[in-house]
């Protein structure tokens, strides 16, 4: 059947009323609002259900899969132009930099690692099949729809299913397995700023009171000239024309090299940014807008991720996926009781929850996670993490780049072990330079 803009419109309009009742499932549904399931997710696991693969309800178009591409270099060019780029790191968000940047490179390297050193021989698996475990569960579906889109322009159909799979399983797990921290934390008094229940628009995902609702974006241009949403829009829309106009002209000149578009994305977004500077607009575009932007993108890319799910994909994997997903989580749940007393000291619940949720899912999971914890946010989690990504963003997006580059050279072992080296690194140089153990004076509770 031939791709239009009618077939686009079927798609897009199915996702989006899937979208609609994942949002209405939560809101309703007490099992949902316990496991604070997103409504993407619940989407896109309906999605699957309905599609070809399963029901047949849902006829998706052969393209469905490829929407992610897109959309991640939406996510891409958007963080570009909204993330923060200075700020100073304070004890506390030196900390949480090594904690972090610990487990995210010793998750991607052991993994690596097993999968050609364990899964290959055992189960017969690629070379890449190792870090699809990493892509899933600390790199969430954003590096999963950006790895697999790389990957499958190569011929590796199947890593986009086992990325979206992974990502899908460790959400999952985070969720059920935070519930079970958050209660183990606050049965035995550790969660220092636990303050009764969860409010009920974090449960329900509705924000009843008006007076409650935060702004999405603040509008830099006056509607008389041009809609503030149509001019952040057609700036992201644009940045990711340019990147996909210069990736072509690359390709042009080199054929066997291969840019995931995302990347590209995020550079032109960069220049971009400058660009406003030189001219004397830094501000020209709203950060809160941009990052409503990329959050709606990142809200459809999850839905149609899962929703393309080739059950078929997995089929061969499945024994070796289970494996993968129990030693994940294994490795999450082992460095946050012993990773978090060491960085964090005696007030480390509410950081290691927040990291667990990350670890496993993504940063959005984490702050729900340790709002069961720190419902008013008083512990400083959040404000240490987000002075302390400015030295972590290099490595996030850096670890997204270079993965799918490392499998098309042909050096994936040789990215596993660097990427172990760079953790233990971190470690060491965290006991020696005697950021751990946190001593317990330094971990006191904030005061409320």
């Amino acid at each position: 059947m031939d791709f239009t803009p009618y077939t686009l419109l079927l798609d897009a309009g199915w996702i989006s009323v899937l979208l609609i009742i994942g949002n209405a499932l939560r809101n309703r549904l007490k099992v949902l609002q316990a496991l604070l399931l997103p409504a993407p997710i619940t989407a896109g696991l309906l999605g699957l259900l309905l599609g070809p693969e399963v029901l047949g309800v849902i006829n998706w178009s052969d393209q469905v899969g490829t929407y992610t591409t897109i959309l991640i270099a939406v996510v891409f060019a958007s963080m570009a132009y909204s993330m923060e780029l200075g700020g100073s790191v304070a004890s506390g968000a030196r900390n949480m930099w090594a904690y972090s940047t610990a487990m995210f490179m010793g998750q991607w390297g052991l993994f690596v690692l097993l999968g050609l050193y364990i899964f290959a021989p055992m189960f017969g698996t690629e070379p890449w099949f190792g870090m699809m475990l990493p892509v899933g569960f600390v790199g969430g579906f954003g590096t999963a729809a950006a790895v697999g889109s790389s990957l499958g322009e190569i011929g590796i159909a199947e890593a986009s299913s086992i990325g979206f799979t992974a990502a899908t399983v460790g959400t999952l797990v985070a969720i059920v397995g935070g519930v079970i921290v958050a209660n183990w934390g606050i049965r035995t008094g550790k969660a220092t700023e636990m303050q009764g229940d969860l409010p009920d628009d974090l449960r329900t995902g509705y924000i009843v009171n008006e007076g409650d609702r935060p702004s999405i974006g603040k509008a830099t241009t006056n509607p008389s000239s041009i809609e503030p949403l149509a001019l952040h829009g057609g700036v992201i829309i644009f940045t990711v024309l340019v990147a996909d106009l210069l990736n072509d002209l690359i390709k042009s000149q080199w054929p066997s090299v291969s840019i995931p578009l995302f990347a590209l994305s995020f550079v032109i977004g960069l220049i971009g940014r400058g660009a406003f500077r030189a001219v004397k607009r830094p501000n020209y575009l709203d950060k809160g807008t941009i990052s409503t932007i990329s959050g709606a993108a990142t809200d459809y890319m999850i839905a149609f991720g899962i929703a393309s799910i080739v059950p078929a994909a997995l089929a061969g994997y499945w024994q070796a996926l289970l494996l993968l997903f129990v030693l994940g989580t294994v490795f999450c749940v082992a460095w946050m009781l012993w990773a978090g007393p060491l960085f964090f000291g005696t007030n480390w619940i509410e950081r290691g929850i927040f990291g667990w949720g990350w670890a496993t899912a993504a940063v959005a999971t984490g702050i729900a996670l340790l709002k069961m914890v720190d419902p008013k946010l008083k512990s400083g989690t959040l404000n240490e993490y987000g002075v302390a990504y400015v030295g972590f963003a290099p490595f996030e997006i850096g670890m997204t780049i270079l993965a799918p580059i490392a499998v098309i050279a042909g050096v994936t072992m040789g990215f596993g072990w660097a990427a172990t080296a760079v953790a233990v690194v971190v470690v060491v140089l965290s006991f020696t330079l005697k950021w751990v153990p946190v001593e317990k004076k330094r971990a006191a509770p904030a005061q409320k």
